[in-house]
């Protein structure tokens, strides 16, 4: 059985480079090892038949402007996007007319939602001197001596760590770093979520 979540077909105008390297942080912070241990979504909840039938799950990204951290916005975009997206629900049978292959019965009207409890947000600090800055603008990137992107799921556990910068960081400012991270990602959660509910009762009405 093969399960393929390819993260992310991502397009950058004018930056393939860019795209490429944006996309391999994605997937390192919500994918897990290569086994899927540590995956962000829950891979099993693609599976319609044991080592037979899954769901195959695309994201694609279209990046059309920049002023601030793409990575962040990215995370937080397919967060959203994942909430609002079902899993058609699947009645199977098997036929032994077929050497055991499954029918499959996809429903029009019934679906399952998606769990994005264990997708997490993306919080990048760029160090400017003493400073952390979150969501730093080009100008301000311009002058940071490394940025650290902490991904940080809803439980405040990290799933993720990715370093931009040539110059080396101790240990202690990492850590210093990935606390100030995972408060901040709490806070952005409450707002996230919110937005999430007014959209949805707004769709509602």
């Amino acid at each position: 059985m093969l399960i393929v979540v390819q993260l992310l077909r991502l397009c950058l105008r004018g930056s393939e480079e860019l795209s490429a390297e944006l996309s391999v942080a994605l997937q390192r912070c919500l994918l897990g090892g290569k086994s899927g241990a540590g995956a962000a979504i829950d891979l099993s909840s693609l599976i319609v038949v044991e080592g037979k039938a899954c769901w195959d799950l695309y994201i694609d990204g279209l990046v059309v402007s920049s002023d601030g951290n793409l990575l962040d916005a990215l995370a937080a975009a397919i967060k959203v996007a994942l909430s609002d997206t079902g899993i058609p629900k699947v009645n199977v049978s098997l036929n032994n007319e077929t050497d055991g292959e499954p029918e499959v019965d996809i429903s029009d009207e019934e679906f399952l939602q998606f769990d994005t409890s264990g997708v997490p947000v993306i919080i990048t600090l760029t160090k400017v001197g003493k400073h952390y800055i979150v969501d730093a603008t080009s100008e301000e990137e311009s002058q940071m001596s490394s940025a650290v992107s902490v991904s940080v799921n809803s439980h405040g556990q990290i799933c993720g760590l990715t370093k931009r910068g040539g110059a080396g960081l101790d240990p202690s400012v990492i850590f210093d770093m990935i606390s100030v991270a995972k408060n901040v990602s709490q806070r952005f959660y409450t707002l996230l979520e919110s937005a999430i509910a007014a959209a949805e009762a707004v769709a509602d009405e």
